[in-house]
């Protein structure tokens, strides 16, 4: 919105003059105008022009000032809105992408999950789930990939050579994600998104275990470096957890106890 003031009219100038003294009250001055500014008053700046008063100056050098301090004072306003909205569609998108997960982990298979229930469960309309992720595809997709970004997040903090360290991570990674890793395993042989899932969850766990055991590789020839590699790979791996922990009933120290001791062995040179 703009401002304008014709000189001489009334008593128009005396309300913007007003304005003007209340925004800068209120404000606290800007650009050098008002109680704490640095720069000129207004009517230490007027210059009368031809035909004008020097008082009919004043009136039009505030109405200048009210016009810019509430074009500031709105591009503030519409930032402000802007930004909001820009953080509840995000916060959507996560309520949407966990009800697909929940949805996931409460049993049902992928093939059977429906936007309807999504969007129920994430407290949403289909519509507004169609406009965010296009289709169910696309939806368990970024589902996939936030999962993978987080498992990633979690894990690379593991330290190359810490035996201890990796081990710890590795067991706090199972416990979080491990029974939703066998879900995603058992349904990839009827579902190509899954097994496209599954195969990279392998590959990054086989780069996982190739940098964080690396020191305990070095000096290794080809063929023994790629089968201590596939020693530890298959170690740490989700099912050895799920024999340790739901097979045999270990508690979570005990399956530590147990993966540092399958470990340490490989770790020794001979």
């Amino acid at each position: 919105m703009s401002v304008s003031a014709r000189p001489g009219r009334g008593t128009r100038p005396k309300l913007l003059a007003q304005g003007a003294n209340r925004l800068r009250a209120g404000l606290g001055g800007w650009s050098g105008y008002g109680p704490t500014g640095t720069g000129p008053r207004a009517e230490e700046v007027a210059r009368p022009r031809d035909g004008q008063t020097a008082k009919d100056e004043v009136w039009q050098t505030r109405d200048i000032e009210v016009t810019l301090i509430y074009m500031k004072s709105g591009a503030s306003v519409r930032s402000y809105v802007m930004t909001k909205r820009a953080e509840s569609a995000a916060a959507t998108a996560e309520r949407i992408l966990d009800a697909a997960a929940a949805e996931f982990e409460a049993g049902t298979p992928i093939a059977g999950i429906t936007l309807d229930a999504v969007a129920a469960r994430a407290g949403v309309s289909v519509q507004t789930v169609l406009r965010r992720f296009g289709d169910k595809e696309k939806l368990f997709s970024a589902a996939a990939e936030r999962q993978a970004a987080r498992v990633a997040t979690e894990r690379d903090a593991a330290v190359p050579g810490d035996l201890a360290g990796a081990v710890a991570n590795l067991a706090a990674h199972y416990e979080r994600d491990g029974n939703l890793a066998l879900r995603l395993l058992a349904e990839e042989a009827s579902s190509p998104f899954m097994a496209a899932v599954t195969a990279g969850g392998r590959a990054y766990h086989r780069s996982w275990c190739a940098q964080v055991f690396g020191p305990f590789l070095d000096g290794l020839g080809d063929d023994a470096r790629e089968r201590r590699l596939a020693q530890f790979v298959t170690v740490c791996d989700v099912y050895v957890w799920k024999l340790l922990r739901h097979d045999a009933g270990l508690d979570p120290k005990a399956y530590i106890q147990a993966i540092l001791e399958l470990l340490k062995p490989l770790t020794r040179r001979t």
